[in-house]
């Protein structure tokens, strides 16, 4: 099974890395577009979806992966953020709170797509408005969903505690990755028997 990581993100490539897969990397180039009225808690899994069906189809003994990550705060989303002033604000919204963060991940072979969610929830000390500009102005969270990264120094400092996946904040629940491509390696497996 040749696995390809379709994501331009650091954090997901250094995970499956650090499992010890073996995969080929290419950057999805696609509009990140929901439909209104959507369900906030699938919203990762619907991008994650839209990237996967963005690109050609994989070979038979190829997967492709796909991933979103989220991040709700009370009823509304936040994305990654695209200046500094946004980032300061969603570091400010976060402080001091609880939020969920969901990743949505598809996996898709030449015969099968599967598709899931994971969330965690995440617990914020309160966080001063100076260590949230210092943050900002030395770690550039621009790429990060809600703004911080849980395996940086705002993460390190500020979380209280995290209820779920660890590796789901960071952008990937690995385990639960490896366990669906697993279940489609067999898949594959048998369907080279029949």
């Amino acid at each position: 099974m040749n696995l390809i990581l379709a994501s331009s993100s650091p954090r997901r490539y250094q995970l499956l890395k650090d499992a010890g897969l073996t995969f080929k990397v290419i950057k999805p180039h696609v509009e990140e577009t929901i439909p209104r009225k959507f369900n906030i808690y699938k919203v990762a899994e619907c991008l994650a979806k839209i990237k996967s069906n963005s690109l050609p189809e994989p070979k038979s003994n190829e997967v492709i992966i796909t991933a979103d990550t989220v991040v709700i705060l009370g009823k509304k989303i936040l994305g990654k953020p695209k200046n500094k002033r946004q980032a300061v604000k969603m570091l400010m919204s976060l402080s001091a709170r609880c939020h969920s963060v969901v990743t949505g991940v598809c996996l898709r072979s030449a015969t099968k797509s599967i598709s899931f969610s994971e969330k965690s929830k995440v617990f914020f000390h309160k966080v001063k408005p100076n260590e949230i500009i210092y943050y900002v102005n030395n770690f550039c969270p621009y790429d990060k969903a809600g703004a911080y990264g849980i395996q940086d120094w705002f993460g390190l400092r500020f979380i209280k505690r995290v209820e779920g996946c660890f590796y789901n904040v960071m952008g990937l629940p690995v385990s639960r990755v490896l366990a669906e491509l697993e279940k489609m390696k067999l898949l594959m497996e048998t369907q080279k028997l029949n």
